[in-house]
Parts: C-alpha cells; sequence; structure tokens
C-alpha cells in the first residue's frame, strides 16, 4: 500500500475532486480564531500506547490552541460499535468519532446523513499527497452510500495495523522450536509444543471478533487472499471456496488438537493476551495494536513478525490495512475545528509520537530509524513495509456486508464449539455476501427506473 502512487485525488480516480462538491481548496482554518470551543472526540484508543499517544497529542492540541477544550470518551472497541450509532444520531452528537470501514458503520453512518464529507479539508491539508490512495480509498463512501472503497471522502487513519504473529522466545527456546520462517514451519511446531507441554496459541474470543482475525490469516494462508481482497470490495465470488473451508477446518483442528485454550470462546480478547505475557502459549495471533502493552510486561523475550509466508523468502500476506477511520459528524458545532485536529493526531510529528509509544502509524516518521534493530518495534515497522511493498495487505472480513461482522463473528464461534461446520460456515458467509450484491443491484435498477 505505501509503495503505491500517491497521486492526489478525492474520489479514487486520480483527479482532485473530481465529481466532488465542495472539493476546491480554502484557506487553512485557524482554530485560534474559533473562540473558546469543546471538541468532542469519542475513540477506542484504550490500550497502553495507543491511550498514551492520544493522551499526549490531545494535550499538545490544547497547548497549541488554549480556547479550545478536547472532551475525550474512549470505549472498548465493542463497546463503541454498540453505543455509538446512537451517540452520532443524538440532538448533541460528538464532533469526532472513530468510524469502522465499511458497510456495518461507515456506510451507515454515511447513508443515515451522519458525517461529513471530508474531501475539501483533503485539499487544504494535503492528505492526498500524505496518504496513497489506497489507504485513502478504505475510507471512500460512494454518492448514493451503496459501496465503499471510491467516492467521497468521510475519514482518515491515524494508525497502520496488520494481523502477525507474536511469540515468546523463551517458550519457543524452552521447547527446543526456532521463530518460524515459513507458515508450515509454524503448524509444524504446534504438536510438538503441545508435547512439551506448552500451549502452542494463546486465543481468546468470548468478544467474537478475534476469531475473525485469526480465520482471516488463515484463509489467507489458504490461499484466498487475492479472492477475498475483491469479495470484501463486492468484485468477487465470494466466500463458496476450497480457501474458506480449508480455513475453518484448520480452525476447528486447532481446538480439536488442543492448539489454543479449550475454553477460547468463553476467554475474553484482553485476558488471553495478558495471559500470553505472563508465559502461557508460545504463539499469539492479533494485530499491531497489541505490541505496545505485550512488550511492557515481555521485554525482550518478545518476537512479532507477519504471518510467514508459504514458502521461504515468499511475500508475506495478511489481514490488516490501517486503524479505524477518524471522521467529523455533521451535526458538529466545530466542523473547522474537527477537520485541524483529524490534521493534528495525522501529522509527521504525530506519527512520531506514535511511533515513540510503540504504535505503528500509518506513514512512519523520522522516529521509526531509530528504533532498535531486532526489537519487536522493529520488527512491526518491518513488517509493515514488507507487506505494503508486495501489496500483501487484505481488508477485515467484516467489511463486506451490513450484517457480516454480526453473522460471521457468532458463526466463527460455532466453528471453535464444533455446532457450524466448515462447510455451513461456507454456505452461511456465501448467502450473506450474495444476498447482499443481489439487493445492492435491485436498489440500483430502481433507482434507473425511478429516473427514465
Amino acid at each position: 500500500l505505501l509503495a503505491s502512487a500517491c497521486v492526489p485525488g478525492t474520489d479514487g480516480s486520480g483527479a482532485a475532486g473530481a465529481g466532488v462538491p465542495g472539493a476546491a481548496a480554502t484557506a487553512r482554518p485557524d482554530p485560534s480564531k474559533a473562540g473558546k470551543a469543546t471538541l468532542t472526540v469519542w475513540d477506542q484508543e484504550i490500550r497502553g500506547g495507543q491511550n498514551d499517544e492520544l493522551e499526549r497529542l490531545n494535550a499538545e492540541f490544547e497547548k497549541k490552541y488554549p480556547n479550545i477544550r478536547i472532551k475525550r470518551v474512549a470505549r472498548s472497541f465493542s463497546d463503541l460499535k454498540t453505543t455509538l450509532k446512537l451517540a452520532v444520531s443524538g440532538n448533541k452528537p460528538p464532533d469526532v468519532i472513530q468510524a469502522n470501514q465499511g458497510y456495518p458503520d461507515m456506510v451507515a453512518f454515511v447513508k443515515a446523513g451522519l458525517l461529513t464529507p471530508l474531501d475539501n479539508y483533503a485539499g487544504i491539508y494535503a492528505w492526498n499527497t500524505r496518504y496513497p490512495n489506497t489507504l485513502l480509498n478504505l475510507n471512500r463512501v460512494s454518492a448514493d452510500a451503496r459501496d465503499f472503497g471510491t467516492g467521497r471522502l468521510y475519514g482518515i487513519s491515524q494508525t497502520g495495523e496488520y494481523i502477525g504473529v507474536y511469540y515468546n522466545k523463551d517458550v519457543l527456546e524452552k521447547a527446543g522450536v526456532d521463530p518460524p520462517k515459513t507458515w508450515k514451519e509454524l503448524t509444524d511446531a504446534l504438536p510438538r509444543l503441545k508435547d512439551e507441554g506448552e500451549l502452542p496459541v494463546q486465543f481468546g474470543n468470548l468478544d467474537k471478533y478475534p476469531a475473525i482475525h485469526t480465520f482471516g490469516v488463515l484463509q489467507n494462508q489458504a490461499g484466498g487472499a487475492e479472492e477475498t481482497r475483491e469479495s470484501v470490495f463486492g468484485r468477487g465470488d465470494g466466500f463458496a471456496n476450497e480457501p474458506t473451508k480449508e480455513a475453518a477446518r484448520t480452525l476447528a483442528d486447532w481446538k480439536k488438537h488442543g492448539y489454543v485454550p479449550k475454553g477460547a470462546n468463553g476467554t475474553g480478547y484482553d485476558d488471553a493476551a495478558k495471559k500470553f505475557a505472563d508465559g502461557d502459549g508460545a504463539f499469539l495471533i492479533t494485530g499491531t495494536w497489541q505490541l505496545p502493552d505485550l512488550k511492557k510486561t515481555m521485554g525482550d523475550s518478545l518476537g512479532f513478525m507477519p504471518p510467514p509466508p508459504a514458502k521461504k523468502d515468499a511475500d508475506p500476506v495478511t489481514t490488516g490495512g490501517q486503524g479505524l477511520a477518524w471522521s467529523v459528524t455533521s451535526k458538529s458545532r466545530h466542523p473547522e475545528v474537527a477537520a485541524a485536529y483529524l490534521d493534528f493526531i495525522t501529522s509527521r510529528h504525530a506519527a512520531d509520537v506514535m511511533t515513540e509509544e510503540g504504535v505503528l502509524p500509518a506513514v512512519p516518521g523520522k522516529a521509526a530509524e531509530k528504533i532498535p534493530e531486532g526489537s519487536a518495534d522493529a520488527q512491526m515497522v518491518d513488517g509493515w513495509k514488507q507487506l505494503n511493498a508486495a501489496d500483501g495487505l487484505v481488508p477485515y472480513l467484516d467489511y463486506t456486508t451490513p450484517d457480516f461482522y454480526d453473522s460471521l463473528s457468532a458463526d466463527l464461534q460455532g466453528v471453535i464449539d464444533g455446532s457450524v461446520s466448515p462447510d455451513q460456515l461456507s454456505e452461511k458467509m456465501q448467502r450473506s455476501y450474495t444476498g447482499f450484491q443481489k439487493d445492492k443491484r435491485a436498489e440500483k435498477q430502481n433507482d434507473g427506473s425511478a429516473g427514465r
């Protein structure tokens, strides 16, 4: 992604402002002249490093603009998804929110008229050159609010992120296992670790969404990366394919053979991460956002990598892209201050603050060059560069349809407890996908008929 050409544009076409009302750049707003104002911000950056970098940046923003007060409401990802729609549609909505990309959240908010298009601000603040189009396009929604990945810009993201493999160097060494260089080496190590009395893969899925991440990695490794990417964007054949079934079989097998905890569906995501940090588990498959907290406990015993490729020295592939988008609500009383805030927390300086706190910026700054070689932080940044250079990032599966997050997360719990077979999972995913695509086509046809 980062290796892609950074062509200025606001609609994914490469033409600045093409077809986007109000896209012409104007003077940069000055928050110091906005009078006394409170900017209410809802986010989900509650973990150590993410919370720390945002608190630092918020304090700096308030110091730079003493007339502006930031009222921050921080919630977990699950809580944010549950409560955000009601908050944004209320009489006193927040000014700035983090909105999950895709149909369940961002597209739904745009369809309801709850978010402000940011194309004009993208021109003012040069976001079109700060970010490559491949990242910006994940925050775009079409004018008819039926498609994402194209159209107007409704958010920018602070962080890059991807699902990788954390490993405990001490546990691996004790079991006589080297850090894997290929996916086969990783899977071959699982029974060996179990025989040595170690938990091969720490995993907690009480929150439901963690299984989406693990399943996505397994699906990519089974050979479905490009198929999955196209289907997430609504351009593919869906999920009635062998990589989807193989990923489900692997997940079920890991549970059957004891490679993941017996009570995985009853263990919280953060609880599983803490257990891993305390030495319970050789591997933990999750996102880059966990690195700061794990590092605090594990220190030099923590290792990290993108999921190792099928063959040694081959390009890596995994689920990921960028963190939740920062968006401005349509009812914000201070939209220009809100846009200035978005620019501030995604600036080059902000990237360095994120790096100092162990957080992966979407566009790394100079501080990334000073990370100690061989550290988990360096491994994370190097992996990000490799994935972007190889175009190896596959969007999150829950972007796919408005109900995909709820249905897939529930069905994956069923795969883990044995109540949903791999074939049934594939069938359910396919029905959801084809049903949604059919509904979209029907809506467009109806609109065309009405226009005639």
